[in-house]
């Protein structure tokens, strides 16, 4: 057997007998005595196993650590290319929570990970040299806000939340039912029952002005419900009412575009000129616009009409403002 399976092998006979004796240890690993000593070692040094020796009783235990799960080693389950996957994965969430609202439950994670790459070809601070994530547009969100409201998503508990709507520039106070938080383009949001409104709604984190944990249940809504609501349209905008915005991109953005996910229900064809032909489902006009708009000239918005028009009254403005 190789070194992780001896060290499954290892971790379940001092589980299952409590103890066990270095010549049980040689006999049923097959190994020599100092291939089991460079064994233990590495799972006392490197992998934090609290593996002792009992000399009353001549055999190794595992050590009853107060507060500590016994029942797996750490990081047995883990290849070194694995690590380096998952520290990759950790450097993003570091991108990502750039105040730290996540950053007390990574760490631990982070540091053992970083352990466990000491002595290999890649070190931890080189994984955190070359891997880099750059947020665009980011707009900060208040921590304590966060731990409120993800305390109140994960007990099920009904938040209370002053709400500052940029649409309409004002104030609201709301009653809702946190269901689940959303990264989505460098910045968080809060998909919600709101019990004023006895509908679905998503909240930017960053527009929350005060919230309050409440100690009333929240309604529970079914995956399945919230997917058909918040994810079937455009962007971040809910709604069931469906159009199909149909873009047609020159040969040149085709390039580009033809490779990217709009929408996880697009169609897509390249033209016989090298063109490309997007069709996407919307229900809400407003981040749709934003994105056609910034492709410039290189984009034609073919249908349906009133999406047309917007996009041309929208291109009108701005030209008045460079007349």
């Amino acid at each position: 057997m190789d070194r992780t399976e001896r060290f499954y092998k290892i971790q379940k006979m001092l589980s299952d007998r409590k103890l066990v004796t270095t010549e049980q240890f040689l006999k049923e690993l097959e190994i020599s005595r100092a291939t089991f000593r460079r064994d233990l070692e590495y799972l006392r040094d490197r992998l934090g196993a609290p593996i002792a020796w009992d000399t009353d009783l001549g055999g190794y235990i595992l050590q009853n650590i107060p507060g500590e799960n016994l029942s797996a080693l750490p990081g047995l389950w883990l290849n070194e290319f694995e690590i380096h996957s998952l520290l990759s994965v950790i450097e993003l969430l570091r991108g990502i929570d750039p105040e730290g609202l996540i950053g007390s439950q990574v760490n631990p994670i982070r540091e053992r990970l970083e352990k466990l790459l000491e002595k290999g070809d890649y070190s931890a601070r080189e994984v955190s040299r070359r891997i880099r994530v750059t947020t665009l547009a980011r707009r900060n969100t208040p921590t304590k806000f966060f731990e409120i409201v993800a305390h109140g998503l994960l007990a099920r508990k009904r938040l209370q939340i002053t709400h500052y709507g940029r649409q309409d520039n004002k104030l609201t106070e709301r009653e809702i039912s946190p269901q689940r938080l959303v990264y989505y383009r460098d910045n968080w949001y809060l998909d919600a029952f709101c019990h004023n409104k006895d509908d679905l709604r998503t909240f930017g984190m960053d527009a929350l002005e005060a919230v309050t944990l409440l100690d009333k249940p929240a309604v529970s809504i079914e995956e399945a419900d919230l997917r058909a609501e918040l994810e079937s349209g455009y962007g971040i905008f809910a709604g069931t009412k469906h159009q199909i915005a149909k873009l047609k991109f020159s040969p040149f953005r085709s390039r580009w575009v033809a490779k990217e996910v709009w929408h996880p229900d697009q169609k897509g064809e390249i033209q016989d000129d090298g063109s490309f032909i997007l069709s996407i489902p919307y229900s809400d006009e407003r981040e749709l616009l934003l994105d056609i708009l910034r492709q410039g000239a290189d984009v034609e918005v073919l249908g349906p009409k009133p999406l047309r028009d917007a996009i041309k009254t929208r291109l009108m403005a701005t030209m008045k403002i460079y007349d």
